[in-house]
């Protein structure tokens, strides 16, 4: 019988390759998605793969959808916290909310939708947790104090909960991703795009499949003696 997996923001960017290269790898996937309809119902067309409409950072919202999703779908095995946004600013100029939304939306969630989960991956002794860092939050950037706070804490949050679920079948792991290109990437002025790629060794943005395939790896039921690690994906940008 085939694996169910949810991958959150999973309809644009690294969520989608990552849906696609797990629904080829023969899983039951179904993706969630925070706001954009439109670009949700196309993603679905072009799939086949369900989507589903919850605010991650809500963890009330969070413990309906995937209950919601394990009704239509099946239990969920492999839970991929891919879900991200960012609010840049300085600090000296940063609101509180900027603040808030980030950390609840990006490392708020990996908390609410592993809560949501946990239960049963722990009664049928198999898991794994994929969370989505960031080469931000290892080496930080200027001007997201936010984001680099809320991808670090889910490299600590990763680390803590391998520590929990090892004894029952359940891998946590981290994806770190480095600059790839993704719609995000993409609306960086063309000056800083090009000083970003001097940066990277192997000389190209990262494609959303090479973190797809890094995550595929980290699902498998092989992978069962990886757990508690962070997955550095970022073309050489940052080593440490």
């Amino acid at each position: 019988m085939a694996r169910t997996a949810l991958v959150t923001g999973g309809t644009r960017g690294i969520g989608e390759a990552i849906c696609i290269a797990l629904k080829d790898a023969g899983y039951q996937v179904a993706a969630n998605y925070g706001g954009n309809d439109q670009a949700a119902q196309a993603f679905t067309e072009r799939t086949g793969i369900p989507a589903y409409k919850f605010d991650v950072a809500d963890f009330d919202a969070v413990a309906d959808g995937i209950k919601r999703i394990e009704q239509d779908v099946g239990p969920i095995d492999v839970l991929v916290n891919n879900a991200g946004i960012t609010r840049d600013g300085t600090l000296h100029k940063m609101r509180p909310d900027q603040w808030q939304q980030v950390i609840d939306t990006n490392l708020g969630s990996c908390f609410n939708c592993a809560r949501a989960v946990i239960d049963g991956m722990r009664e049928r002794s198999f898991g794994r947790i994929v969370n989505i860092g960031s080469i931000n939050g290892q080496a930080g950037q200027y001007g997201q104090v936010n984001y680099a706070a809320a991808k670090s804490g889910i490299h600590g949050f990763t680390k803590a909960l391998a520590q929990e679920g090892a004894a029952k079948g359940i891998t946590v792991n981290a994806v770190a991703p480095g600059y790839v290109d993704t719609d995000m990437v993409r609306a960086v002025p063309a000056n800083v795009l090009e000083k970003i790629i001097a940066r990277i060794p192997v000389g190209r943005l990262g494609k959303p499949e090479d973190i797809a395939r890094a995550v595929l790896f980290l699902v498998a039921d092989e992978a069962s003696f990886v757990t508690g690690t962070t997955l550095s994906v970022n073309g050489g940008q940052h080593m440490y």
